[in-house]
Formats: C-alpha cells, sequence, structure tokens
C-alpha cells in the first residue's frame, strides 16, 4: 500500500464495550500491524443524553487487557486530537454550511409532529415516507428549498428548532466498493436526505463521523455489518466534499449460539458465558460478567475473536496475538455471520491453561482460595501442573486438587461400594507396611514397590489402586495415584490409609 495505513475504532462511551466491539477493534488491530500502520481510538460521544461515567475507561481497559492497545486517541500520541467528538464539535458547523452554501445541503423546520402526521398519511395509503427528492420540494415540507432565503434567516434568527439535511442525488446510480462484500450499486432515488446537523449546535454520527476520519487521515474503515446501510450516504458525503474517501470493509455479525439475530446479553445470561471483556458495574447497580473475571486469558479471547468471521484458509486454530497480525487478511473475512459457540471458547481457553507457567497459575490460586494463605506457592505450582490438563479455569482448580492439601472428610458413596471388599482392610494395612519400609521416598519406589508386591501376590491391580485412592482422595478420581501419595508424603499417605481402614472395622 501506497501510504500510510491508519485505521480507527471509533465506539460511543454508552456502556460497557460488548464483545462484537473487541472484536472490529482487534479486526482494526490486526490490519494496521499487518501494514505497519496506526491503530486510532475516537470516543464518538456527541449524544450526550446516552454518555455513560465511566466507559471510556472500560473501552481503554478492556483494549488493554486483550493487549491490543491503540496507538493514537485521547491522552496519547495526539496528532489529530482532540479524540472526542464532543470536544470537536466546534469542528463541524463549518462543514455543514459548505454544503448549504453549495447547494448539497440545506435547513429543513418540519417539527416531530408534522413529520408524524406525514408518516401516518403514508401508511394510510400503504406507502413509507421518505424525505427526499420526490417531496422535498413541493411545498408540503418546511425547508429552505421552498423558503425563500430571507424566510429561512428569519425562521433561524427566530430561534426555531431546525436541522440540516442532505442533499441526496435524484436518478443516479452510485457505485460502492467493499473489501469483504465487492462491489455494489445502489439506486440514489431510494436514499432520503439524512440529517447531518442540529440546531443545537451537535451534528449527527453521519457528519462527524466523515468530517473526523477525513481530518484524521483514516485510509480504511473497517466496521460492523450494522453500517453497511450508511455506506451510500457515507460515500455520497465524500464525494460532496471532494474528498478521497477511504476504503470500506464491513465485518459480519456475531451471531447468537442458536436461533436467529445478533448475540446480546441476554444470550449470555441465559447460556451461562459473558458477552463483555472485563466485568461492569452498571449505575442501576447491576453487574455484567465479564471474560477477564470469568477465568478467560486474554490470549484466548483474542483467538477466539479472531475467528468469529475469519479463517486463514487452513486447519490451524491456535494463533498467537503475532500469528494473527502475520496472516491477517480482509479477503479472508466472511460476509455470512460468525455464529458464537461458548464450547469453543471454553476449548481456546484450556489450550491456554496449558501453556501458562505452573508458577503464575500457583499465584493466582492462591490468592483467589483463602484455604491456601500458608501453604508455600512452590508446592501448589507442583500440584497446578499434576492438574491444570483437566481445568479450562482457574477456579476449577480446588475441585481438580482440593485432596493434595487437606484430608478427605467423607468417602464417595458410589465410589466406596465399588472399591471397598472383605478384603480390602488387608490389603491397605500391607499397602501401609511398603509405604512405611519405602525409605527413599519418590514416585519411582512407590510405584515399584506396590506394583512389584500386586505382581507377586497376582492380586488384581483393581483390589488395591481402587481402594488406594479412595482413601487418599476420598473419591476415584485425581492424578496419577503415586503422585499423590509422594506430594502429601509417607506420614499424610500413612494417615489417610488407616483413616479408610478405620471406617471397615
Amino acid at each position: 500500500m501506497s501510504k500510510n495505513v491508519r485505521v480507527r475504532f471509533a465506539p460511543s462511551p454508552t456502556g460497557p464495550l460488548h464483545i462484537g466491539g473487541v472484536r472490529t477493534a482487534l479486526f482494526n488491530y490486526l490490519f494496521a500491524k499487518k501494514h505497519g500502520g496506526d491503530f486510532v481510538l475516537r470516543i464518538e460521544d456527541t449524544d450526550q443524553n446516552r454518555y455513560v461515567e465511566g466507559a471510556e475507561d472500560y473501552i481503554v481497559e478492556s483494549l488493554n487487557w486483550c493487549n491490543i492497545p491503540f496507538d493514537e486517541g485521547p491522552g496519547k500520541n495526539e496528532k489529530f486530537g482532540p479524540y472526542r467528538q464532543s470536544e470537536r464539535k466546534h469542528l463541524y458547523k463549518q462543514y455543514a454550511d459548505q454544503l448549504i452554501a453549495e447547494g448539497k445541503a440545506y435547513y429543513a423546520f418540519d417539527t416531530s409532529e408534522q413529520l408524524d402526521t406525514h408518516r401516518k398519511g403514508h401508511e394510510a395509503e400503504g406507502k413509507t415516507f421518505i424525505y427526499n427528492w420526490h417531496n422535498r420540494e413541493k411545498g408540503r415540507l418546511v425547508n429552505s428549498l421552498v423558503l425563500t432565503k430571507e424566510e429561512t434567516q428569519a425562521k433561524i434568527d427566530a430561534g426555531e428548532d431546525y436541522v440540516v439535511r442532505f442533499k441526496s442525488p435524484q436518478d443516479k446510480t452510485l457505485a460502492l466498493k467493499d473489501l469483504i462484500r465487492g462491489d455494489m450499486s445502489i439506486d440514489t432515488n431510494v436514499l432520503d436526505d439524512k440529517i447531518l446537523f442540529k440546531s443545537d449546535g451537535m451534528p449527527t454520527y453521519h457528519l462527524a463521523n466523515i468530517v473526523d476520519d477525513h481530518l484524521m487521515e483514516i485510509t480504511h474503515v473497517i466496521r460492523g455489518e450494522e453500517w453497511l446501510p450508511s455506506l451510500a450516504l457515507h460515500q455520497l458525503l465524500y464525494d460532496a466534499f471532494g474528498w478521497e474517501a477511504p476504503e470500506f470493509a464491513h465485518l459480519p455479525l456475531i451471531l447468537k449460539p442458536t436461533g436467529k439475530g445478533k448475540l446480546s446479553k441476554r444470550d449470555g445470561d441465559k447460556m451461562g458465558f459473558p458477552v463483555f471483556p472485563l466485568e461492569y458495574s452498571s449505575p442501576d447497580g447491576s453487574i455484567s460478567r465479564g471474560y477477564k473475571e470469568d477465568g478467560y486469558f486474554p490470549e484466548a479471547v483474542v483467538n477466539f475473536l479472531a475467528f468469529l468471521g475469519w479463517n486463514p484458509g487452513t486447519e490451524q486454530e491456535i494463533f498467537s496475538l503475532e500469528q494473527l497480525v502475520a496472516d491477517f487478511d480482509l479477503a479472508r473475512v466472511n460476509k455470512a455471520g460468525a455464529r458464537f459457540d461458548p464450547d469453543k471458547t471454553k476449548w481456546f481457553n484450556h489450550h491456554y491453561m496449558q501453556q501458562q507457567l505452573d508458577l503464575d497459575l500457583a499465584t493466582e490460586f492462591k490468592a483467589k482460595n483463602i484455604l491456601l494463605k500458608d501453604i508455600d506457592v512452590n508446592y501448589i505450582a507442583l500440584v497446578v501442573g499434576l492438574i491444570k490438563e483437566r481445568a479450562t479455569f482457574v477456579s476449577d482448580f480446588w475441585e481438580l486438587s482440593h485432596f493434595f492439601f487437606v484430608s478427605p472428610t467423607d468417602y464417595d458413596e458410589k465410589a466406596s461400594k465399588k472399591a471397598l471388599k472383605d478384603d480390602t482392610a488387608d490389603i491397605l494395612n500391607k499397602v501401609i507396611e511398603l509405604v512405611n519400609n519405602t525409605e527413599d521416598f519418590t514416585v519411582e519406589n512407590l510405584q515399584t514397590n506396590i506394583k512389584g508386591w500386586i505382581t507377586t501376590n497376582e492380586i488384581g491391580f483393581g483390589k488395591v489402586m481402587m481402594p488406594l485412592r479412595l482413601a487418599l482422595v476420598g473419591a476415584l478420581q485425581g492424578p496419577d495415584v503415586f503422585d499423590i501419595m509422594f506430594m502429601i508424603g509417607k506420614a499424610e499417605t500413612v494417615k489417610r490409609i488407616e483413616a479408610l481402614v478405620e471406617t471397615k472395622k
């Protein structure tokens, strides 16, 4: 690419950042890094009625947690600042005025009640009301196209509410190009005259978006499919200003795990998974779950998000962020919606669990469990190394490893019926003798002594190993029995076996 690639992620600070927004940010980040470009964060807060305190900080923290920080934005490398639209509102009126002066936009004074009357009138005739070329100059609507210049100015001077509408062209075919969806065309006669500016001094999304992208020298606009219907207006605005438009790419929707429609918070609440990167406390006191707090690793979140709409064209599924940057290509982004699979997200997390250092996991495990506060973290790390293969989250560790830290207080009823026979006490007493006689208490020596005794005496392995496991764990579960014995030590091993023998008396 001949010019420096500049992309932007432009969320509205109206609440927590949905996982679909994180996916949009990720694809922008990957594209920018792939081409040695800049990833810009712009906060689109023109709708002050929906502004939520703290939402901007949440967005920044989410990007940082995912390891996809912005290169340029609020408070960081402000080459084209400010980066909050509310701080840029002084810029937009001149562009609205320019379009009016050039006959490409106009003032409209129609009240909400008047427009509602027109809509109902059309509905009664089985039609849809559209404010555009077919009615804007016929006198039924109140705008500067039918009013004289003096009448228009008099209304403005009198403080009447107005909007500035874009004057969509008539009888033209607009050629559009999307890097994901290919070439498209649209008949401009079906477009309505969108509002660009309001009398309260605030632009609408459409004008602010185009002006900011131009002034910030954005080269590629990578955004969600929901903005595809706006592409025609945005291209027309670039044409009206005589500016070179960026290249556009509209990402597919992220769909519900089952059924139709977009993934929503309600789907997550219903099926037990988060739809936000970080936990979020809303102003009303409700708390929304986050991937971070639910125990997901950021690498897993980034990996599964990359596969929601993109595929590398190979069977490979595990990608580091560096690999994603190297392999990412908008040409391999699908047009069709990407179905969210909660089980697949867990699969990714399980994989990344195995890549973590045992000591790091042990430190987190210890911090989250008060029963471990007095236990050496290095011992915990050894335990983690034995059980993490069966874990998806750190929160799974206690269930998988509690017997390394505390003795069983009872025995699983079903396991007891299966493992305990009439001669079990005699067998376990012999095992106690073998354990006590194992001077160099290692996994290898324990295996050699106990398995050798079982083989020599032609005893079924299950008759020995099942009750032995039951004594150590309290159930027929857990890693290798000899690993458990080695970890808890000789004295604790004997104590636990004796406790089970006691129940047989």
